[in-house]
């Protein structure tokens, strides 16, 4: 193993695997720390549920993860967490960066969660999310980690013992040789957590090439481009076999209430069945898995994509939160799709599409899987992933705010356009 990966959450995790793969790594994605050990790979990505866990616990996984990418000869350490930063004042970014700087003995690290592509960008150590600063994104109403403040340095110090510094955009512009100048006048300061303007994926392609040699890297999967140059060794063991796609229904669960899932979930819903869950309802034990299930029996046959969804409006979310406690909402939710993902998948269903992070963290861990392949693009930071061992499932797992208008229905098609398993 070449390069390993720690990401916070699923939908991270395969966001910075299609990086890898895209860049020509062979890579696989393990769900949590694999006990039987590492499937033969140059990237290996490990995906956690730790964003929103208390710091301790995010901690603690973390770290059991490094060891296990350590034993398996990973020479450069990728931390993966969202290009939108997702966090508390308290956590869990900057513990889980101090952890393991310490556990590498590291002296630096830098911070960087631009995406350009998804119109994430980073400048004078501020995050954009497109022509918006972070916290006027409609990133301050998410329901679990509010994100106020969009400078990212400043942000980070709430969280982190060591001192954090910024290399503005002029320096990353001069190249290579300039940023790595700039890490060790850092350095000489006791800037340990080095946040790295980027607006481009030229920017990003130099601070990859720029921390060739560091044992810890952080950001969001952009910061990957220019990883894999920096390992000569890359592709040496042939290519990877063409994924391809198990056979069987497919069904989309969207939990996430972000602007992008939202406009994704109302435009899918125009044209195909959906079923929107009544979370009051549900808390209160009046809406179950029955319900969903007798609704898609009725749905049976038609060549749309059904859609479970508890999509709602910030204010709904809100007012939800307000009354019942945002970690009791969350659980319910989380809980509900999990248990439905087991129970379709035991119906034979083979095709999950999934929207936002903490569902499909939960639904993957619900249904018991380990290892996933990487298969194609969907929309940028989305790829096909299939899981390993039986019954193998193909699954697209989608952050919040990513995807175009028309995921759902893209997502199908680039599932159905892959060669299918033979019986």
């Amino acid at each position: 193993m070449l390069i390993g990966s720690i990401a916070d959450d699923f939908t991270g995790a395969s966001d910075l695997a299609n990086t890898l793969a895209k860049r020509g790594m062979r890579t696989t994605l393990f769900v949590g720390v694999p006990e039987g050990g590492f499937l033969p790979c140059e990237a290996g990505v490990i995906a956690l549920k730790s964003r929103s866990n208390p710091v301790a616990e995010a901690v603690e996984q973390s770290l059991a993860g490094l060891a296990a990418l350590r034993g398996a000869g990973a020479q450069q350490i990728i931390f993966k967490y969202c290009s939108t930063f997702d966090s508390t004042k308290e956590g869990n970014i900057g513990p889980v960066a101090d952890a393991l700087m310490a556990e590498l003995k590291a002296s630096s690290a830098i911070v960087c969660p631009a995406f350009p592509t998804n119109k994430r960008t980073i400048y004078r150590g501020h995050l954009f999310v497109g022509d918006k600063l972070l916290n006027e994104s409609g990133m301050e109403k998410h329901p679990i980690t509010p994100m106020i403040d969009a400078n990212l340095a400043r942000w980070l110090s709430y969280q982190s013992k060591n001192r954090v510094g910024l290399i503005p955009l002029e320096v990353v512009r001069q190249g290579v040789e300039a940023v790595r100048a700039a890490i060790a006048e850092q350095e000489k300061i006791n800037a340990r957590l080095i946040v790295c303007d980027a607006t481009s994926d030229e920017d990003l392609f130099t601070l990859g090439h720029a921390v060739k040699g560091m044992a810890l890297v952080t950001g969001g999967s952009g910061i990957a481009l220019g990883l894999p140059d920096n390992f000569p060794e890359v592709g040496q063991g042939g290519t990877a076999k063409p994924l391809t796609a198990p056979k069987g229904p497919a069904i989309a669960l969207s939990g996430s209430c972000s602007v992008a899932t939202a406009g994704q979930v109302a435009r899918h819903a125009a044209g195909a069945p959906a079923f929107q869950l009544d979370v009051e309802a549900v808390l209160a034990g009046r809406q179950s898995e029955a319900d969903v299930l007798a609704w898609l029996a009725g749905e049976a046959g038609k060549a749309s994509l059904p859609l479970v969804y508890s999509t709602a409006e910030p204010g709904e979310v809100a007012a939800l939160q307000a009354k019942h406690g945002g970690t009791k909402v969350a659980h319910a939710i989380e809980g509900f799709f999990s248990h439905l993902a087991q129970t379709l998948v035991a119906k034979g269903f083979r095709r999950v599409i999934t929207a936002g992070g903490e569902t499909s963290s939960a639904i993957v861990t619900a249904l018991g899987i380990t290892a996933m392949g990487i298969g194609p693009e969907i929309d940028p930071g989305v790829p096909v992933v299939v899981s390993e061992g039986t019954p193998r499932l193909a699954l697209a797992l989608k952050s919040g705010n990513f995807g175009a208008p028309d995921f759902f229905v893209k997502a199908l098609a680039t599932i159905d356009a892959m060669p299918v398993d033979v019986a």
